[in-house]
């Protein structure tokens, strides 16, 4: 009820600009926890910020600026969340098991950046995982998608 009160009182003082992408957005949705990931072994950098901008691009098809734009919105919803639920609430609604098996793949693709898979990080995507109803199967090949991926992009 506080956060309605205080989001219409916002509205009528027009004092918070509009965003690019909805709360209800899947792409902000996926991308704050894509974020989520990157950080969660405390080691954010340079490659991973570079791959997500190339992954939200390749999988979204937006441009530089509208990239930037859902990276930002991205980091602030994660900074904001108070938990996954209003993440994957928005993913299983909006994203049928194979686009939501594809969200799993980048969260994937993003821990994969570094060359290995920290504890948190796989405990962190299974529970993801968990909550946007994938199978362990689909995890699995999500997974190996990704390490495939990964390899690809190394050797070219």
């Amino acid at each position: 009820m506080f956060d309605n009160l205080k989001a219409f009182l916002t509205e009528l003082s027009g004092s918070e600009p509009k965003k690019a992408f909805g709360d209800d957005d899947y792409r902000l949705a996926a991308v704050a926890l894509v974020i989520n990931i990157a950080k969660i072994d405390g080691k954010a950098d340079e490659a991973e910020r570079n791959r997500l901008t190339n992954l939200i691009e390749e999988r979204f098809g937006l441009d530089a600026a509208a990239t930037a734009e859902l990276i930002a919105e991205g980091e602030e919803s994660d900074r904001e969340a108070i938990d996954f639920f209003q993440f994957t609430s928005v993913l299983k609604r909006r994203l049928d098991e194979e686009g939501r098996a594809n969200i799993v793949e980048m969260m994937w693709d993003i821990a994969l950046v570094d060359g290995k898979i920290d504890e948190f990080e796989e405990s962190t995507i299974g529970r993801i995982a968990e909550l946007l109803d994938i199978s362990n199967n689909d995890r699995v090949q999500a997974r190996q998608r990704a390490a495939r991926d990964s390899v690809a992009k190394d050797s070219a």
